[in-house]
């Protein structure tokens, strides 16, 4: 055995069979018949590279309760930017408001009004003598009146209002339950240059219709007034107009001035001019009451005029409207009279 491993052929052809030891001496050799492979690093100019293991796919992290990279929700409603919401809530509901139906409609206005102004608010009003039912029913035709200061904007209508305007102070509760926005139009912008153009076109006593001084002059009234130079009135004709009705100025012109107008002029066959002499016309519904009046007086053959629309249904369609009536109303112009058909001698218009 010893001598067979002696002739075997050296696996290391470049080392000398003297320099093996002996195979009495105590180091061990794996046998010859195991296969062993050795690796020995390579020489290169360049730097070794170690590959690594493709790190594992990252576990997305579920975000905590406090990060502000939070996963869309559903939406739901904003919540009030101030810890007095509550509060404030609480003291409106115990106002008899509904608030549901002001956050639900006014939401801008209730979040931005402050707690401490709607109690000065309050306050100021009741001390006016304003019911709590007449409080509800000034916030709910105008709820900016919720987000006013009372120091620059209540108080300085008030006064305006009383000093200016001329209105007295039993006549102050009737003038703001019937336009609370004059409690929020701003005096110097609004108020005052109204009055001064109403003045100026020679209305009468104001403080009667004050609910026109909320009303801006380029955007409103002054447009009305050029409608109707429009359709062939002079200026001071159809200032006249504005004169003997105020509440012209309140009338929309696509939706209330132009229709009756058209029907006026084309169904009725009327003249411009007798318009100018009763402008109340424009008060009247188109279908409840010029539409069957006029077609009432055209089937009968009857003289009306425009007042005729105050009779009621059965005064004009059940029997004819009896010569005294006509005779109380003929001061007015010819608003429904149809075409063709002449006025009583009897009926004098200038009574």
């Amino acid at each position: 055995m010893q001598d067979t491993l002696l002739h075997l052929p050296s696996p290391f052809p470049y080392l000398k069979p003297h320099n093996f030891p002996s195979l009495s001496c105590h180091y061990y050799f794996y046998p010859l018949s195991c296969p062993r492979n050795f690796h020995f690093p390579t020489l290169c100019p360049k730097t070794n590279t170690i590959s690594l293991p493709p790190k594992p796919p990252k576990t997305p992290e579920i975000p905590s309760i406090s990060s502000h990279h939070t996963p869309p929700l559903p939406p739901r409603p904003q919540q009030p930017p101030d810890s007095g919401f509550q509060e404030k809530m609480l003291y409106l509901d115990s106002l008899g408001l509904d608030i549901f139906s002001l956050v639900n409609n006014h939401r801008p206005i209730i979040l931005s009004a402050s707690l401490i102004n709607i109690k000065s608010i309050v306050g100021l009003l009741t001390s006016k003598n304003f019911t709590p039912r007449e409080f509800r029913r000034i916030i709910s035709m105008c709820p900016e009146i919720l987000n006013s200061t009372p120091s620059t904007t209540i108080t300085p209508t008030i006064t305006f209002l009383l000093r200016e305007a001329r209105v007295s102070g039993s006549d102050l509760k009737h003038v703001i339950n019937r336009r609370p926005r004059l409690l929020v139009s701003s005096v110097k912008h609004c108020l005052r240059p109204t009055l001064y153009f109403l003045q100026n076109i020679g209305l009468e006593e104001v403080k009667r219709h004050t609910y026109l001084l909320s009303c801006s002059v380029e955007t409103k009234l002054l447009p009305r007034i050029r409608y109707f130079e429009t359709i062939g009135l002079s200026y001071k004709d159809a200032v006249s107009m504005f004169r003997r009705f105020p509440q012209l100025f309140n009338f929309s012109i696509k939706n209330n001035i132009e229709p009756k107008l058209n029907y006026f002029v084309v169904e009725m066959g009327g003249d411009l001019k007798e318009l100018k002499e009763f402008p109340q016309y424009f008060s009247f519904s188109l279908e409840n009451r010029i539409k069957p009046r006029n077609q009432c007086c055209v089937e009968k053959a009857m003289v009306t005029d425009y007042a005729i629309a105050a009779c009621s249904e059965k005064t004009c369609v059940n029997q004819p409207v009896p010569e005294q009536t006509l005779k109380t109303l003929g001061s007015a112009s010819l608003a429904l009279l149809p075409h063709g058909i002449t006025t009583p001698s009897w009926l004098n218009l200038n009574q």
